[in-house]
């Protein structure tokens, strides 16, 4: 249900990331395959967000669904860098019909049985101390809730004696656990639980 983890690499993108792995999620799970899609297509092409320096996923999914769809990423490639929109309609590779909120009330029983019943959400999140992560489950003790990142909600574990979310991150396998960590249920752990979206494919 998802694609390989992104390194965004140093372009404030990570709101295009995030969404587009809600598209490519939901896509496949409604039976369109699998299938890597261009982030750089949203970075370049919507001008309700900021490219490289930020944007939200509510305004990407409605760009994505103004412009009929998504590009495949071979199509598309992500370069990490503000481009000219050189989208082609006639490359479209997926669609969604619209987009939905999961929870802007933090409420993580609505997100997990969400993730369960429908596949893998975005969640924006405070990631402000994510650079010095090295393994564990992130609490509300050392997260803050001022959201400043974009991921994605793949499941969720015990950790350590803690229920916790896995989450996808966008920086590589090379960080956290291949690219992916635990952050704890039932807290609001780094304001997990205040932007939590979906397309609807």
């Amino acid at each position: 249900m998802t694609t390989p983890v992104y390194n965004q690499g140093q372009c404030g993108s990570c709101w295009a990331f995030s969404t587009t792995e809600s598209i490519e999620s939901m896509t496949t799970i409604a039976g369109q395959g699998l299938l890597s899609l261009s982030m750089q297509q949203i970075v370049d092409c919507d001008t309700s967000d900021d490219g490289c320096g930020g944007g939200d996923p509510p305004t990407a999914y409605q760009y994505v669904i103004g412009a009929g769809g998504l590009e495949s990423y071979a199509d598309y490639p992500y370069t990490a860098e503000d481009g000219q929109c050189a989208f082609n309609a006639g490359e479209i590779a997926r669609k969604i019909s619209s987009w939905q909120w999961v929870t802007q009330s933090q409420n993580e029983q609505a997100m997990q049985q969400f993730t369960y019943s429908s596949g893998p959400p975005s969640v924006c999140v405070d990631a402000s101390s994510w650079d010095s992560y090295n393994g564990g489950v992130y609490t509300s003790s050392n997260c803050g809730t001022q959201l400043d990142h974009c991921v994605q909600i793949v499941g969720w574990a015990v950790e350590q004696g803690m229920n916790a979310w896995v989450v996808r991150n966008s920086w590589g396998t090379d960080w956290g656990y291949g690219g992916y960590l635990y952050v704890a249920i039932g807290q609001d752990a780094c304001g997990i639980a205040q932007e939590c979206t979906s397309a609807v494919a």
